[in-house]
């Protein structure tokens, strides 16, 4: 397994390289001037010339892109157009909640899907599955603004029990009592999320019910609850496993209307305002470190195979 996350690592470098080359075009495509927007409606050509000049947008492409691959490979993603800070540090204001947001999010989920579905599967064709899939496929179809608008007027507006926007860090006053304000964004986030993970846990432990190694397993005597625990979850997670993974990526990088109708200083709203500001350097480096996270969260998905599943090889 060793062996097997060394060459993963090592092929990750030309992927890289690609994806950043990738990156930097796209985001140079976006239409607009990042001097003219930065300047306003009342600049004249000449002063939006000079700052573009200053910030070196003048140059050309490849140029361009190569002092930022330089500067990337050096641990330095530039320098923020709009807050005039460095872009790490621009991009560590957000990263805090978006991973809080992201790791409250799979701990609803975890708590909702998995226990959820594995009662569906165990009670394939009763009431309580016909229950538990009408209501995945419910939550899995609400729109997730709406649902936070409506926890808004629940638990905020009516009974007064949570914030309904902001967030203050953990490193405030406050401290650890400052998670209540990601309580109800974390559950907007987690209620469509959990119902595809309650289908997929009750689809994988179905189709590992009607094995072989499960029948016999049932023929030997064995108690209906270690049939279920021992040898159809642990193998049903195998596919689980992956939907696990890309889905906290997804959370730290796609939550963009949840933090806006939240209010909250993420990372998806942070790539939204910077878009519309044509902060170049902020949303290539936003981009690119997601990309690294979807890269790293696909290597341990495959490591994670190998151990629920001695089984697979890992070559």
């Amino acid at each position: 397994m060793l062996g097997y996350a060394t060459r993963r690592l090592l092929a990750l470098i030309p992927t890289l390289l690609a994806a950043s080359l990738l990156v930097f075009l796209f985001v140079h495509l976006i239409p607009g001037d990042p001097a003219a927007v930065l300047l306003g409606d009342t600049a004249t050509p000449e002063e939006v010339e000079a700052l573009t000049r200053e910030m070196g947008l003048n140059a050309p492409l490849y140029l361009q892109y190569l002092y930022w691959l330089g500067n990337v490979l050096q641990g330095d993603l530039g320098t923020s157009i709009f807050f005039g800070a460095p872009v790490l540090s621009v991009i560590a204001d957000g990263a805090e909640t978006s991973i809080l947001l992201a790791v409250m999010t799979m701990v609803w989920i975890v708590i909702l899907g998995v226990p959820i579905g594995v009662v569906s599967a165990t009670r394939h064709g009763t009431w309580v599955d016909q229950v538990a899939s009408g209501g995945a496929m419910l939550f899995a179809s609400v729109p997730t603004f709406w649902l936070g608008l409506y926890l808004i007027l629940i638990f905020s507006v009516s009974l007064g029990w949570l914030p309904s926007s902001g967030y203050p860090s953990i490193s405030d006053d406050g401290g650890l009592a400052n998670l209540r304000y990601l309580l109800l964004p974390s559950f907007t986030l987690a209620a469509p999320n959990a119902a595809l993970i309650i289908r997929l846990v009750r689809a994988s432990m179905l189709d590992v019910q009607r094995e072989d190694h499960v029948r016999t397993a049932r023929a030997k005597g064995l108690a209906p609850w270690k049939v279920a625990t021992k040898h159809v979850f642990r193998n049903a997670l195998i596919a689980v496993a992956a939907a696990f993974g890309f889905t906290f990526a997804a959370l730290v990088s796609e939550a963009v209307v949840t933090e806006t109708v939240f209010s909250l200083p993420g990372i998806g709203r942070l790539v939204v305002q910077s878009i519309l500001r044509r902060d170049y350097p902020v949303i290539q480096g936003v981009i690119l470190i997601i990309v690294v996270l979807y890269m790293v969260i696909n290597l341990l998905v495959d490591l994670a195979y190998a151990w629920l599943d001695p089984r697979v090889s890992l070559k």
